[in-house]
């Protein structure tokens, strides 16, 4: 296995919160504070280790600093993708299908591999998506759903089914 270690600096952010009357946090105080941390990887998995090095001790609630780890497909062909992509809040779901599209060509996907199924609305993306997941077919299915708040008036219900639904798809279809 390689192994690599690489040190990099980043700021964190320490913040003075003020508990309002309401039980909202107000940030009152923000000071950057150096960090260090190091990762080590090996091919296959990869672990990465944060030490944190703080000059003065406080009660200032701390932030992680932002770490952006972008995957790696290195071989493409044979791999089957299918969407899953509510019609309903189209105008959110469509942008959200291209994007997702666009990735996919990022790395290298064909769009003869990739299937695009429509649905009529959130709660049926997870009957759908446990469908195709049985199906053998695909090695990745990806559900593109949008539920806007005030738009029906079963909000809770239809988020909730449509969460519920997507996570049994993936327990149910491996």
């Amino acid at each position: 296995m390689a192994s690599v270690s690489v040190s990099r600096k980043a700021f964190l952010s320490n913040c003075i919160h003020f508990h309002h009357q309401n039980r909202s946090f107000l940030p009152l105080y923000q000071k950057p504070t150096q960090l260090s941390f190091s990762s080590s990887s090996s091919i296959g998995f990869g672990t990465t280790s944060i030490g944190v090095e703080r000059k003065e001790r406080s009660s200032i609630v701390e932030t992680a600093a932002v770490k952006h780890l972008e995957g790696s497909v290195t071989r493409t062909e044979g791999l089957r993708f299918a969407l899953v992509v509510a019609r309903f809040n189209e105008i959110i779901t469509r942008p959200l299908l291209e994007g997702a599209v666009a990735t996919f060509k990022k790395y290298s996907v064909k769009e003869e591999d990739i299937d695009v199924v429509w649905v009529p609305g959130s709660f049926e993306i997870g009957i759908v998506a446990e469908r195709l997941g049985k199906s053998g077919k695909y090695h990745a299915v990806v559900c593109i759903g949008a539920v806007v708040r005030g738009d029906t008036t079963h909000y809770d219900a239809v988020a909730n089914s449509a969460a519920s639904g997507v996570l049994s798809a993936g327990l149910k279809s491996g």
